[in-house]
């Protein structure tokens, strides 16, 4: 028997649908080729109120929902009946708005009988990459980012074993950025503006800190992270340069805050590498986006000779490609669909691939 390479549109068609936050999401993929992505966000509704409201958010996923998949099809040329299986985001998110797109996806899999998996929505953040990098190799480290999330995960096999190395203990690098940035008076979502201000400043201005990184809590939480004092001791810096009656350096402020989150993340991901002798990090979430991270994370994987993979900004913030390249990982693993009546998990623990 002859074996021939796996070609990227290879494999089965999957529907993803997304609705964890504010973006209602639908992609297609095929193997690992995506053939549509079609993201629509509600994110502008949420700016007068300085986050996300999760009452306008679920309204708005409900009425975005059937545009959005039917673009998503349309866009790959397919209609419901020549997907394979359909993939949909069960959790972590907002209760609200993972209700309203898990019971569209169960809606369309009864209709159409198809088999639907209910998948974790951050390891989604691993599985895009393959849309980028192709295959993901074994003992993969993976460091997610987002606004709820700052996590290290191990992934020996993306469909059937993903480990926990380390998670925040308080305030996600992206909530973070978004409480600094609503001091400095930045609109939502805050995390592009401190990016911008930042490459513009002195990274070494203010002496930030590097929560969990130096003795005896740094030793028992190696690859934890913790970024509420980092929050408190910027805003401290502000409100009294404020209270002096003196001008705030905003690019100095952003720089100096981006270059201490930027380091510690850095840092504990290329060390949990070492740690599991892992050659490859893949980095996603939408705070992957940050140019400060990105350059930290590229220089610390040359120096340590580790494959840094973090994917375009399109794919690291929540799109229905993510959670129809998971979906396709546990088709071709040969895991078990979800049964129709699968729940919804707010919460639900990174070490879950998939709901039963």
């Amino acid at each position: 028997m002859v074996e021939t390479e796996a070609k990227p549109g290879d494999g089965p068609v999957i529907l993803g649908i997304e609705s964890t936050c504010d973006e209602t999401a639908a992609a297609v993929v095929r193997g690992k080729q995506l053939l549509s992505n079609v993201v629509a966000s509600s994110m502008d509704e949420h700016a007068r109120y300085g986050g996300v409201i999760p009452e306008i958010a679920s309204r708005a996923h409900a009425e975005s929902f059937v545009p959005v998949v039917s673009k998503a099809l349309a866009d790959a040329n397919m209609d419901i009946s020549d997907v394979d299986a359909i993939a949909v985001s069960a959790g972590p998110g907002l209760a609200g708005c993972l209700a309203v797109g898990v019971s569209g996806a169960k809606s369309l899999a009864w209709s159409a009988g198809k088999p639907i998996y209910g998948i974790n929505h951050v390891i989604g953040h691993v599985g895009v990459t393959q849309l980028q990098f192709g295959d993901l190799p074994e003992d993969t480290l993976a460091l997610i980012v987002s606004g709820g999330h700052t996590s290290l995960l191990r992934v020996r096999n993306i469909a059937t074993d993903v480990q926990v190395v380390g998670s925040t203990l308080d305030d996600a690098a992206g909530e973070c950025f978004d409480k600094v940035a609503r001091l400095l008076g930045f609109p939502y979502p805050g995390g592009p503006y401190i990016d911008r201000h930042g490459q513009q400043g002195d990274p070494t201005a203010l002496k930030v800190p590097m929560g969990l990184t130096q003795g005896r809590a740094g030793a028992e939480h190696p690859y934890d992270f913790s970024f509420s004092g980092v929050k408190t001791a910027v805003a401290r810096w502000v409100e009294a340069r404020r209270a002096q009656g003196l001008d705030v350096p905003v690019d100095d402020v952003c720089a100096s805050l981006a270059h201490s989150v930027a380091t510690v993340l850095s840092r504990k991901a290329i060390d949990a590498c070492k740690r599991f002798d892992s050659h490859t990090l893949i980095v996603g979430g939408g705070f992957s986006a940050n140019s400060q991270l990105r350059e930290a994370l590229a220089q610390a994987g040359r120096t340590a000779g580790i494959d840094v993979r973090i994917p375009r900004i399109a794919l690291c913030t929540d799109n229905g490609a993510m959670v129809a390249m998971l979906g396709s990982n546990l088709v071709q693993a040969g895991v078990a669909p979800s049964a129709l009546d699968f729940p919804i998990d707010s919460a639900m623990p990174l070490n879950r691939v998939s709901m039963s």
